[in-house]
């Protein structure tokens, strides 16, 4: 496929929207959604001003950002796929019903973005389906121990809220999201549509099958289960020094977990237990579930 924004468009666009604006081109994040895993409405959130690039017949973009509260937003764009004539400012609530009918630069001004993203999403963000979610302070305390960053590449299995979590701070890598129930992977769909998200990839099991078109995970976090011995015998020959997160409820799995580990040649074992007590309406304290975190690094040979 042919790449529609060279540098030479993409530096057009700018000395447009500088001729014609006064925004501070210095602090504008370039964004080009025609390419793979670029996730929109992120970016967004967290930029003052976006330049984004998008090809014709993106039809709801506009109304899935209305969706998600960015109807605030300023919009300064122009008719054709071209950087000259007028220049039209609307707000981002008044454009929710038109699509994009040229392939072009649009400029998206945020006054309310957050410098940084705020780790630990609460529940009634996602939608809920079929999947009862991990505390927004436990997830905290995972998407800690897996070190994400911009570009990592990472596979989590059957942990629904840390994958959408995961994407939107890895905005350059890829996120395998595997779950093993149909009802769970349409609600993870579902959720992925809702955040605008295009970095993650959804399959059913992980097999050599299932991941051989996908990016190789430097770091796994996976809910202990029946299967796990055999999702970490995969990956840890995929990756020998894949960073590996795994959360339990179960009590006997935390104290077998360093001779599994062991096994598959995954060393700096470290066991934590979280423990999280929320005042009720009768204020008296309600403890949740107090899960193990099990991480580590493999070193496979």
């Amino acid at each position: 496929m042919t790449q529609l924004f060279t540098n030479d468009v993409i530096l057009s666009w700018l000395q447009y929207y500088a001729k014609n604006t006064d925004i501070d081109l210095e602090k504008v994040k370039i964004i080009d959604i025609t390419r793979k895993n670029k996730n929109v409405i992120p970016t967004v959130e967290s930029h003052r001003a976006v330049l984004v690039f998008t090809e014709a017949g993106n039809e709801d973009i506009f109304y899935k950002m209305w969706q998600v509260g960015l109807g605030h937003c300023d919009v300064y764009y122009n008719e054709g796929s071209n950087p000259t004539g007028e220049i039209k400012k609307d707000k981002l609530e008044d454009m929710i019903n038109r699509g994009i009918n040229a392939s072009a630069g649009m400029l998206i001004v945020n006054e309310k973005a957050r410098n940084t993203y705020k780790i630990g999403m609460d529940n009634t963000s996602f939608l809920r389906g079929s999947i009862r979610y991990v505390g927004s302070e436990i997830r905290s305390v995972i998407l800690n121990k897996m070190h994400v960053s911009r570009q990592d590449d990472i596979c989590i299995i059957s942990g629904e809220s840390i994958a959408i979590e995961a994407a939107i701070i890895a905005i350059e890598g890829t996120i395998v999201a595997v779950e093993y129930k149909k009802e769970d992977r349409k609600t993870m769909e579902e959720n992925i549509e809702h955040f605008g998200l295009h970095n993650i990839e959804v399959v059913d099991c992980v097999n050599e099958e299932t991941m051989k078109d996908l990016p190789v995970p430097s770091t796994v976090f996976l809910v202990a289960s029946a299967s796990m011995e055999q999702e970490l015998d995969y990956l840890t020959r995929l990756n020998p020094n894949i960073n590996v997160v795994v959360y339990t409820l179960d009590f006997s799995v935390a104290g077998t977990i360093s001779k599994i580990f062991e096994k598959y040649s995954i060393l700096d074992t470290e066991i934590i237990q979280i423990a999280v007590s929320k005042l009720n309406n009768k204020n008296s304290f309600v403890q949740e579930p107090a899960p193990w975190i099990i991480s580590g690094k493999a070193n496979r040979k």
